[in-house]
């Protein structure tokens, strides 16, 4: 694996661990600072890994992480006039202690609890969450939430202000604080996952490190009985479930295929178990959420032995109990595309035309890509050329945009 891309996948799975642990050492209101280190660490990796990798990258920062907790204390206790002198091995003893495995789960589990505190609005927990648990950009944190990366910012800097102002600790919440809180955890990691199943970046499509990563939270939380809820146990089943068909998105030249043409043999079947077994575990619970649903829609396809034999109108029922419990554009998009598929034409524009565009955001190139292939089927050509043309000109996935340029060529020939 090219050094670039070792780096990246250790970032996403070692960023939240040493925000976590950092912030344990040294507190939530130095968060910046300890940001700060992290990115450096990560340069200084990608440098100096260019010529000569260390024989265990992760441990090499680790150790990186350790230094650098050292001298942050160093600075922090200088800012703060602290100037007696601590036995160098003392702290690097002290701080030893808090890179224990035991002790690492401990802190994340802190920091992913303490992202939902009701000191910061929804919408910016949610952007603390994406940032601190798994370390998006905020270009990633702004198409996770269809939004534009200036407020993405200007929230993620609302936070810190209210976590340093409000001196919030990174402490586990009260019993009967820990639904609210949980909640925004869940929809964390499910944008998490939904990123790496439909990246965004310009040139892949799907993210296996962070889909890896949102299983890893929900095993995490799922490990402490006092987190465990039907919620969370649907929402790992979703993942589960969506995962087992990762590798089947991409072809072997590397294009996007889609469900109908995915081959099924490869479903990774370890995985579908072991998500039939969460939905199971999720219905001993009598709440009933988004992730029951969306897991339950995923499930279908699953069951299904080709693609023409997809129970549609169980897909739709489902849909539809999703968007009377969480209305949203996408959902209606997601109608439509099933209305689509079984001929249901009418129903399908109808349920387009009440879709605002501008809430999609970046993947507003979706409404165009299925306004398209409504033209195309009721054979007004033009129109759906039109439409995908718009499509592709606002995707910024490369193979999205050879896929949408690979359906227009069949409209063009058919």
């Amino acid at each position: 694996m090219p050094h670039r891309k070792i780096v990246d996948h250790l970032f996403r799975h070692q960023y939240g661990k040493m925000v976590a642990i950092l912030s344990r050492i040294f507190g939530l209101t130095h968060l910046e600072l300890i940001e700060d280190a992290i990115q450096d660490t990560f340069v200084k990796a990608t440098l100096q890994w260019r010529n000569s990798m260390p024989d265990n990258p992760e441990a090499w920062l680790t150790q990186a992480a350790k230094n650098r907790v050292i001298d942050l204390l160093r600075r922090i206790s200088v800012k703060h006039e602290h100037h007696q002198k601590v036995p160098h091995g003392t702290i690097a003893l002290e701080i030893s202690e808090f890179f224990l495995d035991h002790e690492v789960e401990d802190s994340q589990l802190r920091m992913i609890l303490v992202a939902g505190h009701p000191v910061l609005s929804r919408e910016e927990q949610i952007a603390f969450a994406l940032k601190t648990i798994s370390g998006f950009s905020m270009k990633e944190i702004a198409a996770a939430l269809l939004l534009k990366e200036e407020a993405i910012k200007k929230r993620l800097a609302r936070a810190r202000k209210k976590m340093k102002d409000q001196q919030v600790k990174l402490a586990y919440p009260l019993p009967h604080e820990i639904e609210d809180r949980m909640a925004v955890v869940l929809q964390a990691i499910y944008l998490i996952f939904n990123e790496g199943f439909h990246s965004t970046k310009s040139g892949s499509l799907i993210s296996k490190d962070m889909c890896g990563e949102a299983l890893r939270l929900c095993k995490l939380l799922l490990t402490k009985e006092r987190f465990r809820s039907g919620s969370l146990y649907a929402l790992f089943a979703l993942c589960c479930f969506h995962a087992s068909r990762l590798e089947t998105k991409i072809g072997t030249n590397n294009e996007l295929v889609d469900l109908q043409y995915q081959d099924r043999a490869r479903w990774y079947k370890p995985l579908i178990v072991l998500g039939n077994y969460a939905m199971q575990k999720s219905l001993e619970y009598t709440e009933r959420s988004a992730y029951h649903h969306e897991a339950a829609i995923a499930a279908e396809h699953l069951k299904a032995d080709c693609f023409k034999s997809t129970d549609w109108h169980r897909i739709l029922e489902l849909y539809q109990q999703l968007y009377e419990l969480q209305p949203g554009d996408t959902i209606l998009l997601s109608m439509a595309s099933v209305h689509l598929q079984v001929g249901q034409l009418d129903r399908a524009k109808a349920l387009l035309d009440q879709v605002e565009a501008n809430h999609l955001s970046q993947r507003k190139y979706l409404l165009h890509g299925s306004y398209a292939e409504y033209y195309f089927r009721i054979g007004s050509i033009q129109p759906a050329l039109s439409q995908i043309d718009q499509a592709i000109a606002l995707s910024s996935n490369e193979l999205e945009q050879a896929y949408l340029k690979k359906k227009r060529a069949q409209m063009v020939n058919a």
